[in-house]
C-alpha cells in the first residue's frame, strides 16, 4: 500500500508522453480522413498541380528553409547559456524578421520599421513572460 502514495517521475522521458499521444492520435485521424475521402482525395491530382504550379516557390521554400535553420539552431545557441533561454531569444529575432521580410511584397525603407520592431519586441516579451512571470525556461 505504501507504493500508491509514491509517485516516481522519469525526467529523461516525461517530456515525450503529450507529444507522443498527440502524434498518435492525429496519426489516426489522417489515417481515418484517407480511408474516408480516398475516391475525392485520389481525383484532386489535376488540382494540386495546379495549386504547385501557381505558388510562390521561393517564399514557401524559403519559409520552410528558415523553419528548419531556426529549429536546428536553438539548442546549440541555447547551450551555450543553458537555462535562460537565450537561444530562443537570439534566435527568433533575426528568424521572426528574416520570414517578414521574405514574406513582405512591398520592402521600402520606410515599411521595414514595423517589422524591425516586431523582430525586437514579439521575441524579447515572450522570453521576458516566459522566463519571469511564468518561471518557464526556453530553449
Amino acid at each position: 500500500m505504501g507504493s500508491l502514495t509514491q509517485v516516481t517521475i522519469n525526467f529523461e522521458t516525461s517530456h515525450l508522453l503529450f507529444p507522443s499521444l498527440i502524434a498518435a492520435v492525429l496519426g489516426l485521424l489522417g489515417l481515418a480522413i484517407l480511408i474516408r475521402d480516398r475516391r475525392r482525395i485520389a481525383g484532386s491530382v489535376r488540382y494540386w498541380g495546379d495549386v504547385l504550379s501557381r505558388m510562390d516557390k521561393m517564399r514557401f521554400l524559403g519559409t520552410i528553409t528558415l523553419t528548419l535553420i531556426y529549429f536546428s539552431l536553438m539548442v546549440p545557441v541555447g547551450n551555450i547559456w543553458p537555462n535562460t533561454g537565450m537561444g530562443f531569444l537570439i534566435c527568433s529575432v533575426p528568424f521572426v524578421f528574416l520570414v517578414g521580410l521574405l514574406l513582405m511584397h512591398d520592402r521600402a525603407p520606410r515599411s521595414l520599421i514595423p517589422m524591425v520592431l516586431t523582430a525586437l519586441i514579439g521575441p524579447t516579451f515572450v522570453w521576458w513572460l516566459f522566463t519571469y512571470p511564468l518561471f518557464l525556461t526556453l530553449p
